[in-house]
């Protein structure tokens, strides 16, 4: 081959070489093991944004942003403002997989405001305790006992109970029900990736969730005081035997979620809130966090870290945690967390701008129409002056601060 046409390939190789491997704007920076990874088998929804459905890796970094992780080998993972709603980064944060536990999460957002006082007294039979899957996670809830719901709901929080969660559920009227609740509540929320089968999360058939569908339970019960207290109680007594004559024994439990509690090789995460982790053979570890640091509140999702290292999905959350709280302003986001269908369709009833009345007036009637349309829970935001932040369209505000639970106010902050 001649000198001059041999040099000629050479560059048009090397220049087709390097367009195939140009990502598209923004993905530059995405993570280099994205090859190596699992990847979804079908097509991902783009709730939040275009971005969120594309495979892999997804993060646009503005100059100074730090780069992300190294190592991150989850499944999927996902990094959220909690209360703008805005997608730092993402990594098939739509792809359908089993939630496990944290299926528990849309569980008590959906039962937990309906099951009223916190010290309802229930006698547990052997039938509640009869549907708890084999080698469920307990708490030990025993038949021919009576708990208080303050008593059933730690032992979902912290030991992740399934025989709390089917009581409940009997409570709130069986479980077929409690399952057809949740699936109303998660389309109200518009997590359109989750399938319920199981309240508890115990693997199911076509039962599953998305890391994109779990950030917005987590971020719809942290607006609720009940759920953000369960969530953020490190450790607390159960009620155990009774016997004739005494009084009732109890049982230290301690929570599950190790960013909170620390174990071998794990740190407590310094702000950590909450929320909720779990572990099936299908689903392997998944688990979801909640942090606050210097006034900036962030969630972050994790399914089913491929590495082998011990802990490795908290380690691998902490670590989201961290470049989140670094990333503050360095970062173009590359979707959101969608507000809840009432709290759109409340927003789509608001007269046009130019037709409304004052300020003032104005203010009352959307904060009325927002509440009316999300049960109470969802609440819009005013500032300096009286104005009103509206529900604008692509981003959904939530209270900008919520009053997180004393425990997490004692724990030390970087």
């Amino acid at each position: 081959m001649p000198a001059l046409k041999k040099t000629v390939m050479t560059v048009l190789s090397s220049a087709l070489l390097s367009v195939s491997v140009v990502s598209p704007a923004g993905a530059a920076d995405k993570d280099k093991t994205d090859d190596k990874q699992p990847k979804p088998s079908g097509q991902m929804s783009t709730v939040g944004g275009d971005r969120l459905g594309e495979v892999g890796t997804q993060v646009d970094l503005g100059r100074g942003g730090p780069v992300l992780p190294k190592d991150l080998s989850a499944r999927s993972w996902i990094v959220a403002d909690a209360e703008s709603g805005q997608v730092l980064a993402s990594h098939n944060s739509h792809w359908r997989l089993p939630p496990a536990s944290t299926l528990k999460m849309l569980f008590a957002d959906t039962v937990l405001p309906t099951l009223q006082p916190k010290t309802l007294t229930h006698l547990v039979t052997e039938d509640e305790l009869a549907g708890v899957g084999e080698g469920s996670s307990l708490v030990g809830v025993k038949e021919d006992y009576s708990y208080t719901v303050h008593d059933l709901w730690l032992g979902v929080f912290l030991r992740s109970g399934n025989d709390a969660v089917h009581v409940l559920s009997e409570m709130y009227g069986g479980v077929p029900e409690t399952v057809s609740a949740m699936q109303r509540h998660a389309e109200e929320l518009q997590a359109l990736d989750t399938t319920v089968v199981s309240p508890d999360g115990y693997d199911a058939p076509h039962q599953v969730s998305s890391a994109y569908d779990l950030t917005l339970f987590a971020r719809s019960g942290m607006q609720k005081a009940d759920f953000r207290e369960y969530a953020a109680t490190a450790s607390a007594e159960f009620p155990g035997e009774q016997k004739k004559g005494k009084k009732r024994a109890t049982f230290e439990i301690q929570n599950t979620n190790r960013l909170m509690t620390g174990d071998i090789g794990v740190e407590p995460y310094k702000g950590i809130a909450g929320v909720k982790n779990g572990y099936t053979t299908h689903a392997g570890n998944t688990f979801t966090g909640i942090a606050e640091r210097d006034g900036k509140v962030l969630l972050v999702t994790v399914m089913n870290p491929q590495s082998e290292e011990s802990h490795a999905v908290y380690k691998e959350a902490a670590a989201l945690l961290d470049w989140g709280f670094s990333a503050d302003g360095k970062v173009t986001p590359v979707g959101e967390l969608v507000p809840p269908k009432s709290a759109v369709a409340a927003k789509d009833s608001e007269p046009a701008a130019g037709a409304a009345k004052d300020g003032k007036q104005k203010a009352k009637h959307t904060a009325a129409a927002a509440a009316a349309g999300s049960n109470g829970v969802w609440t819009a935001l005013s500032v300096v002056g009286g104005a009103l932040v509206l529900l604008a369209a692509g981003v959904f505000l939530v209270n900008r601060r919520w009053p997180l639970p004393d425990l997490v106010r004692r724990l030390p902050r970087r």
